[in-house]
């Protein structure tokens, strides 16, 4: 009896350290005798000692921070830029296999691929086009990792940083276009403006005592502050009505 169960408890020990669990985020790659011999999938995995080993790999979504990278525009303006990566394995066994260190090589490529594209693309393209921009980073990662079984999902741009020299420059250009703007737009309202009184100038014009009508309203407005004192201009035409309203009143009192 004692025999039987000095035999079977180092059985029983090596039984436990063979038995290897992998998560359900990962993927596990064994290895006999040094030589690749299959993927492990989740859960409780045989791994006979000394004969066979593993490693694991983690499947889930990874977002790798790009430092900032200082790079030249097309049109010889320095920026420092980052982003983050955002990417995950397609395939463990490549994974594994084809590369040493596929985060530090994913994280090497990307900052190389975004100082090459900001380079081919003028200030303005990269300050309004970053979604395009990063669109085109991710087809070269995504491209050049696909040997590594990595799939690359997504970049973002998260920074552009310009020279002091060159932000002054820019927030003078945004003012003279807001006051092109602005200046734009008064003239069109100036435009309006006199377009609709040249229109209520002529209706004025086409039916007779308007305009005398019209002024009187305008006297009447400015009548209702007696603190000022107004001065203005009577044509003469309403003058010569007014004389001839006098001589009329005159005349009809001598015959009464």
């Amino acid at each position: 009896m004692e025999a039987v169960l000095i035999t079977l408890i180092p059985v029983l020990g090596i039984l436990f350290a063979s038995i290897k669990q992998i998560n359900q985020y990962e993927r596990g790659i064994k290895f006999q005798l040094g030589k690749f011999k299959g993927l492990m999938d989740p859960g409780w995995n045989l791994v006979i000692p000394v004969f066979q080993g593993y490693r694991k790999v983690d499947v889930r979504v990874k977002a790798v921070d790009v430092p900032d990278q200082k790079a030249i525009t097309q049109d010889n303006i320095s920026v420092h830029v980052n982003a983050v990566i955002y990417y995950k394995i397609s395939d463990a066994k490549k994974a594994i296999l084809e590369v040493e260190d596929y985060y530090y090589a994913v994280s090497q490529l990307a900052q190389t691929t975004m100082r090459n594209i900001v380079g081919e693309v003028s200030l303005h393209e990269l300050l309004g086009g970053r979604e395009k921009l990063a669109e085109k980073i991710r087809e070269v990662v995504d491209k050049a990792t696909d040997p590594w079984g990595i799939k690359v999902d997504a970049v973002e741009l998260k920074d552009v940083i310009l020279p002091e020299e060159m932000e002054r420059v820019i927030a003078k250009q945004a003012e003279a276009e807001r006051e092109k703007r602005a200046v734009i737009i008064k003239a069109e309202g100036e435009v309006i403006a006199a377009d609709n009184m040249a229109k209520a100038a002529k209706i004025l014009s086409g039916a007779s005592g308007a305009l005398h009508l019209r002024t009187l309203q305008t006297l009447n407005d400015l009548s209702s502050d007696q603190s000022n004192t107004i001065v203005f201009a009577i044509p003469l035409e309403i003058l010569k009505g007014f004389g001839k309203i006098l001589g009329n009143n005159r005349s009809g009192g001598i015959d009464t």
